[in-house]
């Protein structure tokens, strides 16, 4: 059974760094295309990022181009999302996902597993 476990949320001043975790079980990491997801209260959930391991190509939604990095550690089959110079409009719970099925990756309908989520707030 495929697990996704995201970690290293938390609450950090505008301008600072996180860096989230997605701890992948039950298939490795190059099972498939991944992506970070982001819901802010009140707004549907969207795309943040997403990875193809084939291709080595990634995604960035616009807002965070330049400041946020995914990546990804096959020995640990864990997920990262590298967050800097964040901003308050960054706040917002972040989920991992994966698509088996190697699509374009940047619609929830195309991921077949899904973190728990995890609070990321970025105080002003």
């Amino acid at each position: 059974q495929v697990q996704l476990v995201e970690s290293g949320g938390g609450l950090v001043q505008a301008g600072g760094s996180l860096r989230l975790s997605c701890a992948v079980s039950g298939r490795t990491l190059s099972s498939f295309n991944m992506g970070w997801f982001r819901q802010a209260p009140g707004k549907e959930r969207e795309i943040v990022a997403r990875i193809n391991w084939r291709g080595a190509s990634t995604y960035y939604t616009d807002s965070v181009k330049g400041r946020f990095t995914i990546s990804g550690d096959k020995a640990k089959n864990t997920m990262y999302l590298q967050m800097n110079s964040l901003k308050p409009e960054d706040t917002a719970v972040y989920y991992c996902a994966a698509d088996r099925n190697y699509g374009l990756g940047l619609k929830e309908a195309e991921y077949d597993y899904w973190g728990q989520g995890t609070q990321v707030t970025v105080s002003s």
